[in-house]
Order: structure tokens, then sequence, then C-alpha cells
């Protein structure tokens, strides 16, 4: 063999472990998953097929809504952390299972945080103390005095639910020993009830409740917005109120498996606030007042989020004895 024939095959056999190690393009091969862990029509699917279009223009890549639901959420966000990280299978993370259960499960079938890679913060949506408007409590106030002496029952989506959380949180801060928990299969019972009388509030997010509030069959007590909501002014803070501690909200987000190659989460990471400036996506999340952060929180931000959040209502859920066992 000529020496230019060994210098070109020993360069050769060099360079093919260099070329087999570079990332594949993204994306090419075939769709991508935007994994839901909730049923069609509720929020976290409502905001995912809002998001979906428009990653698939930015991407030039079909992007499909991918519902997974069960167990509150936790069957799809497993799924998702256990997807290959290329890119082709995303979530939208709920604050409901990174957080709450997070801080209220003894076990939990993943890691919040380490087994995630996180873009960044879609939206928020805020909870309510929502009574029938029948109701003889006009305030929180007058709520919670009556909760100090005799029963007052709140009703929340469930056990360990962050509706369950702040109620618990608002029964330690009021100091009022009488204002009881009532678990529902989900809202939509909660509300029934409500209405029908058998309970005296009810703990939920504005999202599904706007209409109610407008439309005079609810009467929303007090808002876990820092500030009053634009379209709902009437409604105090917790804050003002005297709770400052009950200032909070559901996040959704956009995450993805552990280890997603750096140039894939970069670029995820800088479309999350140009698609939510997107006119048509802001006309729907105004409508139902789940909106994003005037200034984004985007990745590591994101994350040290996540990791306070899980920290302050893991305290909460101690305080208050909640421990969801399976």
């Amino acid at each position: 063999m000529k020496r230019r024939d060994v210098l070109a095959a020993g360069a050769a056999a060099l360079a093919a472990p260099w070329v087999h190690a570079q990332p594949a393009a993204w994306p090419t091969k075939g769709n991508i998953k935007l994994i839901c862990q909730y049923p069609p029509g509720g929020l976290v699917d409502t905001v995912a097929r809002l998001m979906a279009p428009h990653l698939s223009a930015a991407l030039s890549q079909t992007v499909v809504v991918d519902n997974r639901a069960g167990a509150g959420g936790l069957v799809g966000t497993e799924y998702a952390s256990r997807q290959p990280a290329d890119g082709y299978s995303l979530l939208v993370s709920h604050a409901s299972v990174h957080v709450y259960a997070t801080a209220t499960r003894r076990t939990m079938p993943f890691d919040p945080l380490n087994d995630f890679t996180h873009m960044g913060m879609l939206v928020e949506a805020p909870m309510l103390l929502l009574v029938n408007a029948q109701s003889p409590f006009q305030t929180l106030a007058q709520y919670v005095d009556a909760a100090k002496t005799k029963p007052v029952r709140f009703g929340t989506s469930g056990v360990g639910s962050a509706n369950h959380l702040y109620g618990e949180l608002l029964k330690i801060e009021g100091k009022a020993p009488e204002l009881d928990h009532v678990p529902y299969q989900g809202s939509a019972p909660a509300m029934q009830d409500l209405l029908g009388g058998r309970i005296e509030g009810v703990f939920d997010p504005v999202t599904t409740n706007v209409n109610q509030l407008k439309g005079g069959t609810l009467r929303a007590l007090a808002v876990s917005t820092p500030s009053r909501l634009a379209a709902l002014p009437n409604i105090p803070t917790f804050a003002e109120l005297g709770y400052p501690s009950l200032t909070g909200s559901q996040w959704l987000g956009l995450s993805g498996p552990k280890n997603l190659p750096a140039p894939i989460a970069q670029r995820l990471t800088a479309l999350v606030p140009e698609i939510l400036a997107k006119p048509d996506i802001m006309a729907r999340l105004e409508e139902i007042q789940t909106l994003p952060r005037k200034a984004p929180v985007l990745g590591d931000d994101f994350t040290k989020l996540i990791q306070t959040q899980i920290t302050d209502w893991t305290a909460v859920a101690k305080r208050a004895k909640v421990e969801v066992i399976t």
C-alpha cells in the first residue's frame, strides 16, 4: 500500500468515531409529540393545542398532542420522563405534578428535577376561594371567622392537590380549626356540591370559573395573584387580606426528558416567549385569565423556581400533615 493510501486510511479511521458522534439534524425524522398528562378539554390540553401549530410552524415539523391521562397526571409525566432525549418527545409540564404531588406523595415514579430538561414556564393559573353566589359569606374574613367555631367545608379536586394545600394553608394561617377539607374526584363534582349547598366553598383555579363569576353564579372571596386580576378587579387578593403566603399559582411549562441536547433545549427555550406573544394565543389566554408572566421564566431559572416551590410546599404539607401514601 502506498504511503498516501496508508495516511488516508488512518485519517478515515480517526474521523469515523467523530462523524458518528455528531448529533443528527433536528427535527427531520418525524412528528414531534407534545405529551399532555390530562384528558382532552382541560387546561393542559387547551394550552398544548394552542402551542402545537406554532411549534410546528417554527420547527417546520408536525407537532402532535399526545394525551396520556391517569393518576392525576403521573402517568403521562412518567411516560415523558422515559422517552429518548432526542427532541421528538416534549411535555407540557404542570405544577400539579412537579410541585404539589412531589410535596405530598411518599414516593414518586420520577425525579421532578433530575429526570427532566425544563425549558420554560408557559402560563400560570391563579387559585380562587369560591362560594355560592347565594352564600352568606361575603368576605374571606367572614368565611375564616366562621370556621373558628363551627365546621366550614371546602371542596377540592383531591387529597394532595394544589387546591387542597391552599385550603390547609388558609386553615393554618387563619387559625380556623373547623375549616374542613372535602376531597372529590375532580373539580366538577366539588362545584356541583357547592352549587347544591352541600359544602361552603371550593378552592379551584380561575381558568374554568371566569364565566360563572361574570355570570353571577359564583362569588370569589380571594385570588392568589400578587395583585388583582385586571379582568376581575373586584376580587381581592389573599395578600391584601392578610394572607401573603397564599400568593402563587399552578403553572404549566415546556419540558423534555433529561439530557436533552443543548442545541435543542436552547432552541425550544427561545421559542417559548416568542410563541406565547402570538395574538391568537394571548387572546385565548386572556379569556381564561391564565397568562404568561410578563418577565419569562426560562431554562435554569425555571428549574430553580420548581425546586423552590417543591421546598416551600413540602413544608406546608408537613405542617398540615398531608401525605399521600401509594
